[in-house]
């Protein structure tokens, strides 16, 4: 009986042995499969692995970078490439046109009186054209459709043509009367002009008729200049 309890002891001990045995093997697998230190330092290199995998893609990438350098070099670094391109060539200068005789369809005229020298008008002859004219001679006058033209004052010829560019003026003076001699002035409205041609004739073209200034009157001594390239030289006479 004694025997028996001894051996009951026994057994009882030693399965107690072996469960605490199983709980120690148990407690150290669930420790070793889920130690904290082991997922921190997993947690940890995770980090420290994708700078590394990032700095050798950036490294990777610098040929690609290299290639496309040329394209973006500015203008001023290829000098080369804008000195190959032909210069512009010259456009031909227009050549001017020639000279033509001033009429009254390429000129305006206009008559006006001045204060000084008494008893004068001044003529002027403005190129409205597109191309230079040549003023020839003297304007032919004539007071209210008079069958005489008025006489030319021959001391007054320039020495060369007057020639207008488009624009210019060219001038004459008018002496309505001369020395007193007893004879009673024209009273006079209208004046008709016509310009001379190279040879000293009337061109042909209608003359224009001008409107004089009121009062305006001239006797037989009176007298047109030849046209003039300045005023003051017309009104000297």
């Amino acid at each position: 009986m004694r025997s028996n309890r001894i051996r009951n002891t026994v057994l009882a001990a030693t399965a107690v042995l072996a469960a605490l045995s199983l709980t120690a093997c148990g407690g150290d697998d669930g420790t070793d499969a889920k130690k904290p230190a082991a997922s921190v330092q997993a947690t940890g290199d995770a980090p420290s692995a994708a700078p590394e995998k990032d700095s050798t893609a950036a490294t990777d990438t610098e040929p690609a970078a290299d290639t496309t350098e040329p394209a973006e070099k500015p203008a001023a670094d290829q000098p080369a490439e804008s000195a190959a391109k032909p210069a512009s060539k010259p456009q031909p200068k227009p050549k001017p046109k020639s000279p033509v005789t001033c009429t009254g369809a390429n000129t305006k005229v206009t008559v006006t009186k001045v204060s000084r020298p008494i008893n004068h008008l001044l003529l002027t002859a403005t190129n409205t054209g597109d191309r230079p004219c040549y003023a020839y001679h003297a304007p032919m006058l004539r007071f209210d459709g008079a069958q005489a033209v008025f006489q030319v004052l021959r001391s007054s010829k320039p020495q060369a043509v007057v020639t207008l560019a488009p624009g210019q003026s060219a001038y004459a003076s008018i002496g309505l009367t001369g020395e007193p001699n007893g004879q009673k002035p024209y009273p006079s409205k209208h004046l008709g002009v016509t310009f001379a041609d190279r040879n000293d004739g009337p061109v042909n073209s209608a003359s224009t008729e001008l409107t004089l200034p009121a009062g305006t009157s001239w006797d037989d001594n009176g007298f047109v200049t030849y046209w003039q390239s300045e005023m003051d030289q017309a009104l000297v006479y």
